[in-house]
């Protein structure tokens, strides 16, 4: 290759490298500033911060908890939807769990490292999405004084799903039955009391508990429907995180279910935070695109404003 061909080789590339510099670098990045700079939009671009006193205390766009440093619901306060980015409502962090419709086995704990202390997500436990959803479901109702039950949950909060063994037939059907394992329930450990499985008996062979690093995956596995009824008191917004986990918002349905315990707390009548609600509902975009929703943030705040908690 000649010299003069290297050089014009190089100077080319060099050009290359300021043009894109400065539309990529320079160019578009101003671009997007301005824009962001038109109002209706700038709000936005700054993050829709809401202020208190000129104090920030939280985000149009980014749900947050509204919770105690134990992470108990404050029961003057609206909850927000459950929230799978990082610990929860971390915008560094949105995102799901990940967790399909399938996911209905729980990985257990290890039992020494629970003896030893060490919290359930330490030893090794992982919630499948049906006993995450169970277990939203149980405490929402606890929480909100009304039943939380679900279709294909224990009453203890977790998946009811059993693993069916016994003999198969050439095409892998299972014939009979000759042990049944409750896969979600797992065995207490050093207890005097034995684990009774939600259900006792299935199609005549006694359901056992599930003993810690036997594998349950030979058997057939058989969700459990139980007798919770079609339509649960506990809205699925309320017990499933969205796809970003920084939802602002809950459904009507959702906040209606708090305002008893929220009017309780605040010593006012379920009408006045009623009121409230409708403040801070918004119907779908456009009239048709979405569901009517409700902001969390702002409908706290606006209680706060007018029925402040008696100190």
């Amino acid at each position: 290759m000649k010299f003069s061909s290297l050089i014009r080789g190089h100077w080319a590339a060099l050009r290359a490298v300021l043009v894109l510099t400065v539309i990529t670098g320079i160019a578009y990045p101003l671009v997007v500033w301005a824009v962001a700079q038109i109002p209706g939009l700038h709000d936005k671009a700054e993050g829709s911060i809401v202020e208190v006193g000129g104090k920030p205390v939280g985000s149009r766009l980014i749900g947050q908890a509204f919770t105690d440093s134990n992470g108990n619901a404050l029961p003057q306060y609206f909850q927000s939807r459950p929230s799978a980015a990082g610990t929860g409502y971390d915008p560094t962090a949105s995102g799901a769990s990940n967790l399909g419709p399938e996911s209905i086995v729980d990985t257990p704990a290890d039992p020494a490292k629970l003896a030893g202390g060490a919290k359930p997500a330490d030893a090794g436990f992982k919630a499948s999405l049906l006993t995450t959803v169970c277990s939203n479901s149980l405490s929402v109702g606890q929480l909100e004084g009304v039943d939380g039950s679900r279709p294909f949950c224990t009453g203890g909060g977790v998946g009811a799903v059993l693993s069916v063994i016994g003999p198969r037939d050439p095409h892998g059907n299972l014939i009979r039955p000759t042990r049944v394992v409750s896969i979600n329930e797992p065995c207490a450990i050093g207890s005097a009391k034995p684990t009774e499985p939600f259900l006792a008996i299935y199609e005549g062979v006694g359901v056992e508990c599930a003993r810690y690093g036997e594998d349950y995956s030979v058997g057939q596995i058989v969700p459990i429907r139980g007798v919770a009824p079609a339509t649960p008191q506990v809205p699925a917004d309320a017990v499933t995180s969205s796809a970003s986990g920084l939802d602002p918002h809950i459904s009507p349905a959702y906040a209606d279910l708090q305002v008893a315990r929220v009017a309780k707390a605040r010593g006012v009548t379920p009408d006045q935070v009623r009121a409230a609600v409708r403040d801070n509902q918004d119907g779908p975009d456009l009239g048709f695109l979405g569901e009517a929703r409700v902001n969390v943030l702002e409908l706290n705040l606006e209680l706060d404003q007018k029925y402040p908690m008696k100190s």
